[in-house]
């Protein structure tokens, strides 16, 4: 989501006369577009603000935003902590950048968190992507519903929201004129889309998958993040319906225990959460799955941990994100009893990426000796190769030239690296 807000930025301010430099000291402006959702994460935005005052002092003393959900949920913290920040505006109220900074004229520094998701959507914003670019991601919902009690999100990015269908389709038509081939569709919940199409009638998310997938020019479609509790017969069935919609999911379990799953205020059980996975491999049986995790929920015990690692071991994940619990303020959790040690959640996350990572070297093992498809989106770190992603989102490094990206391309993969595949184009793999 911060990906897509940033360029989103560039084009607001390409429209006031800006434009993007690489070189911190030619600056005028810098924008800290920043995420809230884990301690580390925050305390990072306050080390790079503290840099930057340096460049202050400079000749050209650039003006500074701070964005996202930091700005949002700690805006007047910031203002105390760095004032020499001229802007804090929440990323709902991004379409406000141009007056804010002609405020800045008159020298008065601004905190501004007034906004809302169909005001941020209301206008298109087409910036022009980096050159060469061949995937993308595209906004189509924003905000969350479901307050889990780790969660900051439904307080920095509001209730949720979903953009009309015309909306979201102008915005890929204007990324596939730049040569986009593959659209990710974003949101907090992205499988919560109900949004409105042109006759005012209202869409779920299979409904707009089945307008998305078939653009000419769009050869995959991706989404994330999704929930469990929206697996339903709509998407099941854009799922075994629509090639280009890419057989890959990130579907957050968090947890594998009931009772840690309750205590999350996470609307699904184990079992419900098994029986996504089934109905999803059922209507597509190459279907893989990636996940996040959360361990050292307060009041997690060994046997609530063992829980969550028979669910990684029954479910098997091409690949997962696992994370040590982080108390954010302001949500029920930081305040629960029985919180765990640190010791122990350092302890438990080691097992845990223990098995994730080898269950993605398994899963990618499995495809040395496979001619498999490759969209290419880039050059690679040395001279001659070039990177790409299968259909289930696995890095394949090739020897070619660089007038391939862009081309979706059978390749045969004829080696296993440590978190990517190496492989081999030839006119007889096609």
């Amino acid at each position: 989501m911060n990906v897509y807000d940033s360029l989103k930025i560039v084009s607001i301010l390409q429209e006031c006369g800006y434009r993007v430099v690489d070189v911190p000291e030619k600056a005028c402006l810098f924008v800290l577009n920043t995420c809230h959702v884990r301690k580390k994460a925050t305390e990072k935005v306050f080390s790079d603000l503290g840099r930057l005052r340096l460049l202050k002092t400079g000749h050209l003393a650039p003006k500074i935003i701070v964005t996202g959900c930091v700005a949002q949920a700690l805006g007047v913290e910031v203002q105390r902590r760095a004032p020499w920040v001229d802007i804090v505006i929440g990323p709902q109220a991004l379409h406000k950048i141009p007056l804010l900074l002609e405020d800045l004229e008159q020298k008065r520094p601004c905190l501004c968190l007034e906004g809302s998701a169909a005001e941020k959507f209301k206008k298109s914003f087409h910036a022009p992507l980096p050159e060469g670019r061949v995937t993308a991601f595209l906004a189509i919902q924003e905000g969350c519903d479901y307050f889990c009690s780790y969660c900051v999100v439904p307080h920095t990015r509001g209730r949720e929201f979903s953009r009309p269908i015309e909306s979201i389709l102008e915005e890929a038509h204007a990324f596939i004129q730049q040569g986009v081939k593959e659209i990710t569709l974003i949101g907090q919940n992205v499988n919560a889309y109900c949004g409105m199409d042109a006759t005012g009638a209202m869409c779920d998310f299979g409904t707009l998958l089945r307008r998305v997938a078939p653009l000419p020019g769009i050869l995959r479609v991706r989404y994330t993040t999704s929930h469990p509790r929206h697996i339903n017969e709509s998407l099941l069935h854009a799922h075994a319906t629509l090639p280009q919609l890419a057989p890959f999911i990130h579907l957050p379990a968090q947890a594998g225990s009931d009772p840690i799953l309750k205590a999350m205020n996470r609307p699904y059980t184990r079992a419900d959460y098994l029986m996504a996975i089934d109905k999803l491999r059922t209507v597509r049986p190459d279907i893989a799955f990636s996940s996040d995790f959360i361990v050292g929920f307060p009041g997690e015990t060994e046997e609530d941990f063992q829980e969550t690692l028979s669910l990684v071991k029954s479910v098997t994940y091409a690949q997962a994100y696992a994370f040590k619990y982080s108390p954010r303020p302001g949500t029920p959790a930081a305040s629960l009893p029985d919180q765990v040690p640190e010791s122990a959640k350092e302890e438990r996350l080691a097992r845990l990426l223990d098995i994730l990572r080898k269950q993605q070297q398994d899963f990618n093992r499995q495809s040395v000796g496979k001619v498999v498809s490759v969209l290419f989106e880039k050059p690679g770190r040395h001279s001659g190769e070039i990177t790409g992603r299968t259909l289930h989102f696995q890095s394949v490094i090739i020897k070619a030239p660089q007038s391939v990206i862009g081309s979706c391309l059978p390749v045969r993969i004829i080696e296993l690296l440590p978190y990517s595949l190496r492989g081999e184009y030839t006119p007889s793999t096609a």
